[in-house]
């Protein structure tokens, strides 16, 4: 409604600029709650409409204040007059549909392979290239189906990693929905398994029964443990706890870096952590891992949801340290309600160890 009298609509084009506002209030929360309402593919594809319209009207939205601020710091100036409030407001719902259509198409193409070399203090030899190959925050759901899991177990397969990780946030609905769409996963192949942790939407999504799944898919779930792999004699620990906030929705999933890595053998080599949440970091520095691979963050996904990322997680995406732990973010190899990804594209991230030089 900023917009639409500076753009001087009349007649037709008035009404059907309302009605399209209007129908939006009910499409975009439509988007999140279809498919707990209703069954089947017409709740998914009203599920893709709401969705694409929340996508588009939070471009409108940010794009929106930023020509009121345009305008205001023009005003000031004295330089305001009504063709530039008339070029403006055209330019910003076509900019916004310009960023949703871009943004889309990068949302929906197979996650792109991010190459991550993490310098390890006093790494044995027999352990230097050692690669984990991490998929995080995939999502599936109303807009991403077993076509889509396919193509990305497809892609991480061929990188013939030694260990895969996936860290969280895999699903969004009840396994009796989503099953036949989650079981590509039971094709992930690597030579020292494939290692998964809950994130907080498995929570939402009932997670004892995706632990089950998982576990029944051939993934190894980590709730508060380790595994010990060895190359030539030398040991490597790979630990998982569950989602930082699990223990709101069940006391003995708490997570726990601690009691992950306890009793492990002292000659350990390499420690690392598979935790959803970057805000695990702490703690995992100081029960002493060398590198802890998150998610959840999806790197803000688009502008200017990153901005925020800060507020809540120490990280928003890529390799930082904290005191002697190396922490790996993933922007995730799905996306989280509108299909959209604008400044943070997916990934599929193969983290190989090497030397500190």
């Amino acid at each position: 409604m900023r917009l639409i009298p500076a753009i001087g609509l009349a007649g037709v084009g008035y009404a059907l600029a309302v009605l399209f506002l209007a129908a939006s209030t009910v499409l975009m929360p439509m988007g999140l709650i279809a498919t707990r309402v209703r069954k089947g593919d017409l709740a998914d594809r009203l599920a893709w409409v709401g969705l694409l319209v929340m996508g588009l009207f939070s471009s409108l939205l940010v794009l929106t204040f930023l020509r009121d601020l345009l305008l205001l710091l023009l005003e000031v100036a004295g330089m305001a007059d009504a063709d530039v409030t008339h070029a403006t407001a055209v330019g910003v719902p076509l900019l916004a549909l310009g960023v949703t259509v871009v943004g889309f198409f990068n949302a929906r193409r197979t996650a792109r392979v991010v190459e991550v070399e993490v310098p390890i203090k006093d790494l044995p030899a027999s352990l230097d290239g050692y690669s984990i190959v991490q998929i995080s925050d995939v999502h599936v759901g109303p807009t991403i189906k077993r076509k889509y899991i396919d193509a990305i177990v497809n892609r991480v397969n061929a990188l013939e990693p030694d260990a895969i990780a996936v860290t969280g946030d895999v699903v969004d609905g009840s396994v009796h929905r989503l099953a036949p769409h989650t079981a590509p996963l039971g094709r992930l192949a690597a030579r020292d398994g494939t290692f998964f942790v809950t994130g907080n939407h498995e929570y939402y999504s009932g997670a004892h029964e995706w632990i089950a799944e998982m576990r029944r898919l051939g993934l190894t779930v980590l709730i508060n443990q380790h595994v010990i792999r060895e190359r030539d004699g030398q040991q490597l620990l790979i630990a998982g706890v569950p989602d930082y906030t699990a223990h709101l929705f069940d006391a003995s999933h708490k997570s726990d870096p601690q009691q992950a890595a306890a009793g492990a053998p002292d000659n350990v080599a390499v420690k690392i952590l598979l935790a959803h949440q970057p805000r695990t970091a702490p703690a995992a520095a100081d029960a002493g891992f060398d590198l802890q691979l998150s998610g959840h963050t999806h790197g803000g996904q688009f502008f200017p949801w990153n901005l925020f990322v800060p507020l809540q997680q120490p990280f928003v995406a890529g390799l930082n340290r904290l005191k002697n732990l190396w922490v790996y973010t993933s922007r995730g190899t799905g996306y989280w309600g509108p299909p959209k990804r604008f400044g943070a594209p997916s990934e599929i991230t193969r983290v190989r160890l090497v030397p500190a030089k």
